[in-house]
């Protein structure tokens, strides 16, 4: 069975052109990749302030998913909910939604966040799948945290990661996820990368395989929606 992923980092749907909140731009730039399942980062849940609504719903909606789920990671000011999320075309059968905060000793001047892994499983016909959703911290400690929550051991046997690592390829902790998992960019016939999305510089965004998955295709479509371009790939379960 053949099975295409997506993972898009929204900026909680901001268009990039415009700088306004569009949720047609995003459900467009989704349904443009057609795929069954999309990792989301960045986004909005409902909260106080007008501008946090139920971004997952209104994206499921318009794009036209049936299954979906929003991870938080924070609350903005304490109140107004922020973290990623899956679509899905196939049934959602479990899900958790897993803390990684900060380190509690900053090593770096960065910006600091607390973060999240979703785990979602998703019942594809006799199969199930495992999927992981992931936004990584901008500096090195959070990333350190990030990997090694990914790679805590037990890890499903079917399992797919996807989304903004905030590392290039050459990155230490990227190499190390390819020892233990494939990297789909590996299928690309040339350099494709993902941020920003007007001028691509860097390849932040990935989806990586446990190895026993085939992956049949991987692309970096063309589309400036986001800030991020997205990124996909196809796999036969």
């Amino acid at each position: 069975m053949k099975i295409k992923l997506m993972t898009f980092n929204t900026q909680h749907c901001l268009n990039f052109i415009t700088q306004q909140i569009d949720y047609d731009v995003m459900a467009n730039a989704i349904k443009a990749c057609d795929a069954d399942i999309v990792a989301l980062n960045e986004i909005y849940d409902e909260g106080p302030a007008d501008i946090f609504e139920n971004q997952t719903k209104i994206l499921a909606q318009k794009a036209g998913y049936k299954y979906y789920y929003f991870a938080r990671a924070i609350l903005f000011g304490g109140e107004n909910p922020y973290g990623n999320a899956i679509l899905s075309r196939y049934p959602i059968t479990s899900l958790e939604t897993v803390s990684i905060p900060e380190p509690a000793i900053h090593q770096y001047d960065g910006y600091y966040e607390d973060r999240c892994l979703l785990k979602a499983t998703l019942e594809i016909g006799d199969k199930e799948l495992s999927v992981y959703v992931i936004h990584v911290g901008l500096n090195p400690d959070e990333a350190q945290n990030a990997i090694s929550e990914i790679l805590r051991k037990p890890t499903p046997e079917n399992l797919v990661i996807m989304g903004d690592f905030n590392l290039t390829p050459d990155d230490a902790l990227i190499k190390k996820m390819g020892k233990h998992f494939f990297d789909a960019a590996q299928l690309f016939d040339k350099e494709k990368l993902t941020y920003p999305s007007d001028a691509p510089e860097m390849k932040i965004d990935y989806i990586f395989t446990s190895k026993n998955i085939k992956v049949l295709s991987a692309d970096v479509p063309e589309i400036i929606a986001s800030d991020h371009r997205p990124h996909i790939a196809e796999i036969s379960l």
